[in-house]
């Protein structure tokens, strides 16, 4: 290939990259990764990095990592603002970005009970739990959770793209798709995980526990229904067994109730009600050892009648 056409390929992808309107400001994938690293070194020392926390320099080295984050939190947020509206003043925008990462910065002790306590609830909810730590350092619903925690807390404040890229590693990592936008109460456990789908305006309320192929939905996924109310609210102390659908904004599951696995429902159910699916009619068939046996006995009788006398 020659210098014209490569030159000629650029020109086309360029022109491509205009009609898309890409924006070399936007916060790369790595970056949000890179920050939510940080974020889960500060919350969970020793979890996620292999560093040791001596007690005589413990506030001096947790002081460090927290201006380290402040300075690369202020960054991305500042990116994110630009892509979103590049037409703001650059003073005004970095201002912003900074106070946000304050923000944040104050809001981890918070976040940090919250994650404890999602952490005992799992230990109290899954018998195979032999302590906190192995929840925190090996159950993907826990992973989940924690990075929800913090998406959502960006969502609430108003930070474009980066909840959402942040949302989509965990999905990634752990198959466990929480939208940033969804309203999670105390103590929350998600046992197995994987295949678990919460939409955007989904309020869960306090220790409720699901387990793996659930799905919080919408009845509809029309563009025109952005912003309403289309995914259910589950109240406290639900248990949702595996492969359940709950759909519907106006779908509320009451307190304590319990939905069977692969339960479908689009309408409110009441507190402290039990939902199960009627069990299938299930048709039985001899084992295949028998069939093969009448097989053998066919072709033995066929042999026979052809031998010669």
């Amino acid at each position: 290939m020659d210098e014209d056409q490569l030159g000629a390929i650029a020109d086309e992808l360029i022109s491509s990259y205009d009609l898309d309107g890409t924006n070399e400001r936007l916060p790369p994938r790595e970056a949000v990764e890179a920050v939510l690293d940080q974020i889960k070194r500060l919350l969970f020392p020793g979890f996620y990095a292999d560093e040791a926390l001596p007690q005589a320099s413990r506030r001096f080295r947790v002081g460090t990592w927290l201006c380290q984050l402040h300075d690369r939190l202020s960054r991305l947020v500042r990116r994110a603002l630009v892509h979103h509206a590049p037409d703001r003043g650059t003073s005004a925008l970095r201002a912003e970005a900074a106070d946000v990462a304050t923000g944040f910065l104050r809001a981890l002790p918070r976040v940090r009970e919250a994650l404890r306590q999602d952490a005992r609830a799992a230990l109290d909810g899954d018998p195979a739990a032999r302590s906190i730590e192995e929840v925190i350092l090996t159950y993907p619903g826990f992973e989940a959770i924690m990075v929800h925690r913090v998406a959502h807390w960006f969502y609430e404040a108003g930070v474009p793209f980066l909840p959402r890229a942040m949302a989509e590693l965990a999905h990634q990592k752990t198959g466990i798709d929480i939208h940033p936008g969804a309203r999670i109460g105390c103590r929350f456990f998600i046992d197995h995980g994987t295949g678990v789908v919460i939409g955007e305006t989904t309020d869960i309320g306090d220790d409720v526990q699901i387990y793996q192929g659930v799905t919080l939905g919408a009845l509809s996924v029309r563009r025109s229904l952005a912003g309403a109310k289309r995914h259910p609210t589950i109240e406290d102390g639900v248990v949702i067994y595996a492969g359940a659908t709950v759909l519907g904004g106006e779908t509320v599951i009451g307190r304590n109730a319990t939905i069977g696995g692969n339960v479908w429902i689009t309408t409110s159910v009441a507190a402290d009600t039990l939902v199960i699916e009627s069990a299938p009619s299930l048709e039985y068939r001899a084992p295949r050892r028998e069939a093969a046996s009448e097989l053998e006995q066919t072709s033995d009788k066929s042999h026979a009648g052809s031998a010669s006398p």
